[in-house]
């Protein structure tokens, strides 16, 4: 989710000559560091916090074989879902801060702090941040045959009457994004929570809920084929694969900006070799062209340090962000 500065031709120039840079001095680095395996070279395991198939896990395989590459060593993807993603988090902060245990997780990292306050490990203690990999735009979306054809109506309709929007559960980034627009729009919504994502844009589609913050990747086809209206996405700049929805700035919902995105986590306490050794492994996995292309086919973009030297920053922004959000509009998980 939100808040991290908008990419500008400058920051682009930046990543280029960041990126070349990375690739001329990537070999020698690497060739200097292999000959020290992380763990003794025994195979490191990504936990993703959530089950197979999801967002999470893809942008897990897509980045496990490249960190196996540069590493030398073998890297598995092992799924631990449930509980909002507690089930994996505290598994890797009781796992050995030796680099050998890594956490994938995604936005609701920021989230579940404050939606479950006796979790069974401290977020802003038990963990080493090593990275943000990519961040994800939502788009508002509404069924076609729903009388608003833009940000603007929708604000019109819900000053004259009630309306309702979809999510795939309290708590969801699809909830929170219409807790923040509502709170920015100045506006009351109905928030109707579904189990799960697909069953919440298949009602929408339905046209028994009209609106639904939905992400990018997973509406595309249905926006293509005419089954949703796309509004406007919640990023500060236009999506590539949506060039003609706006912003909501655009509109003229100021200060919103909601953005899914993943983490890569160490337990507390691993040492700064062995962290500076994973971030610059997962630097280089993402300077791979094919993964940039399959992030941009998600409708998402690499996250906007290359350095990662600011992951950290960002994460505890987006938790007291969420966090404000949440206490203000009174969300619970139940």
């Amino acid at each position: 989710m939100s808040a991290i500065p908008s990419h500008t031709g400058a920051q682009l120039s930046r990543r280029r000559l960041i990126t070349a840079a990375g690739a001329a001095l990537a070999a020698p680095w690497f060739g200097a560091h292999a000959q020290t395996k992380i763990a003794g070279g025994k195979p490191i395991m990504l936990v993703v916090s959530y089950p197979p198939g999801g967002g999470a896990d893809l942008m897990a395989r897509i980045l496990a074989p490249r960190m196996e590459a540069a590493l030398g060593q073998p890297v598995v993807v092992e799924n631990r879902a449930g509980a909002g993603g507690q089930i994996a988090a505290g598994y890797v902060a009781r796992a050995a801060a030796d680099g050998s245990t890594l956490l994938l997780d995604a936005s609701s990292f920021s989230v579940t702090p404050s939606l479950y306050p006796k979790l069974p490990y401290d977020t802003a203690t038990a963990f080493t941040p090593l990275a943000v990999l990519a961040t994800f735009p939502n788009v508002l979306v509404c069924n076609p045959a729903f009388e608003a054809e833009s940000v603007k109506d929708v604000i019109r309709l819900a000053k004259a009457r009630s309306l309702t929007y979809a999510s795939s559960g309290n708590g969801s980034a699809q909830h929170l994004a219409g807790a923040l627009f509502e709170q920015r729009a100045g506006v009351t919504l109905t928030h109707i929570p579904f189990r799960g994502g697909g069953p919440a844009m298949n009602n929408v589609m339905g046209g028994h809920v009209p609106l639904f913050f939905a992400n990018v990747a997973s509406a595309l086809g249905h926006i293509k084929a005419g089954k949703l209206r796309p509004l406007g996405v919640t990023s500060k700049l236009r999506v590539r694969s949506l060039p003609d929805v706006p912003t909501m700035a655009e509109v003229g919902v100021t200060g919103y900006e909601v953005l899914e995105w993943n983490p890569v986590l160490a337990p507390a306490g691993i040492n700064a070799e062995v962290k500076a050794t994973l971030v610059a492994v997962i630097r280089t996995a993402l300077d791979d062209a094919e993964v940039l292309g399959r992030i941009r086919q998600l409708g998402g973009d690499l996250f906007a340090d290359p350095s990662q030297q600011s992951a950290g920053q960002f994460i505890a922004a987006q938790q007291a962000l969420w966090g404000k959000v949440i206490k203000e509009r009174n969300i619970t998980a139940g």
